[in-house]
């Protein structure tokens, strides 16, 4: 019998599928019913769990008490997954990154409006607390008007070992990790990106890169470094924030960090040179302890709704989406735009159509 929750069915059962099974559990307004995996053992797993294995992904798509089918598998099939689902009259969630190209994902949306269905993408990292911190600086301009972010994820284990090594399937971490830290600097700089020049590592000998490094122009005047890498034993803080009036810094998701302003009470005192290696300099010399105030980082402020909270309101039509699927397509976009720059070595500009969505 059909329950007042919405029913997903998780297409893909390995890690990220079942992740979303447990947090979908704590969830008042989703129950997931059944799984369904090309891998014996993940639908073994999921029966263990008390879930329905669904026997090919037809059944899922006509059983009639499903509302959403939550896609979670390797990233080349998103595109005739997610149609299918949409044209079966099924609302879809489906992973990061969406599509591999931003034509595949136009052609999804088409598909969704046709249907009148509700199809959001998994950008959960906009629920980062880190992230929301910095937002909360940039928004508040708690150090002045911010002018250059550097945001990086550092790591030395390589890519996972799966399909994240495959080009068929979409592997490679700018489409792993890339793809969460270029949304969150589109969704927090409320401008136009108007160049991109990028760098794809393939130190470890894989066909696709397992590391970047990005730099995006804005049109308002702000700079964003983004990296991530795969070979980093001594990592570089996520976040290193720069503004008119101090600096901030986050460490990593532990939320260490600080920020460093300037005292705007302390006239500014002449710095007095000091040695470095060989040489003297002043104007490298740190400032005086009365110049600098050093305070602690601001309480985040966090998201009204879950991202399943989100979803199933703009399924009830109460809410809008918080992951707009303009946005989507803006980041894929960016993402074509980092590949062409490093295939080319070349500054990629003229390819950001931005209007405001927020």
């Amino acid at each position: 019998m059909k329950q007042d929750k919405l029913i997903v069915v998780i297409v893909g059962f390995g890690g990220m599928g079942h992740y979303h099974s447990t947090l979908i559990e704590k969830d008042q307004n989703l129950k997931v019913k059944g799984i369904f995996d090309t891998k014996q053992d993940r639908l073994d797993y999921g029966t263990s769990l008390g879930y329905e294995a669904y026997p090919d992904y037809s059944a899922v798509l006509n059983d009639p008490e499903v509302d959403i089918v939550l896609i979670a598998t390797p990233n080349d099939v998103h595109k005739e997954l997610a149609i299918a689902a949409l044209k079966a009259r099924k609302h879809v969630i489906c992973e990061k990154p969406v599509t591999l190209s931003s034509q595949d994902f136009i052609e999804i949306d088409a598909v969704a409006k046709e249907n009148a269905k509700v199809f959001m993408t998994h950008q959960n990292r906009r629920w980062d607390e880190d992230f929301l911190i910095v937002k909360e600086m940039v928004d508040q301009q708690t150090i002045g008007d911010v002018f250059q972010l550097e945001s990086r994820v550092h790591g030395a284990n390589g890519i996972p070992g799966d399909w994240r090594h495959e080009l068929a399937h979409g592997g490679g971490m700018l489409l792993d990790w890339g793809v969460h830290l270029l949304d969150q600097m589109l969704y927090m700089v409320d401008s136009k990106v108007t160049s991109v020049s990028a760098q794809l590592s393939f130190i470890l000998g894989n066909e696709v890169d397992d590391g970047f490094i990005s730099t995006l122009q804005f049109e308002n005047g702000v700079t964003a470094i983004v990296e991530v890498g795969t070979t980093n034993y001594i990592p570089l803080p996520r976040w290193y924030v720069k503004g008119t009036k101090g600096t901030a810094l986050i460490e990593d998701w532990s939320l260490k960090g600080k920020i460093v302003k300037r005292n705007e009470a302390v006239e500014k005192v002449e710095p007095k040179p000091i040695q470095a290696g060989v040489g003297l300099t002043k104007t490298m010399a740190p400032p005086s302890e009365e110049a600098t105030i050093i305070a602690e980082l601001p309480e985040a402020q966090k998201n009204p709704q879950s991202f399943y909270e989100n979803f199933a309101a703009v399924v009830a039509g109460t809410a809008e989406p918080i992951v707009k699927n303009s946005e989507v397509l803006r980041n894929l976009r960016l993402i074509e735009a980092i590949f062409e720059a490093a295939h080319t070595n070349q500054v990629v500009t003229d390819f950001d159509q931005y209007s405001k969505t927020k």
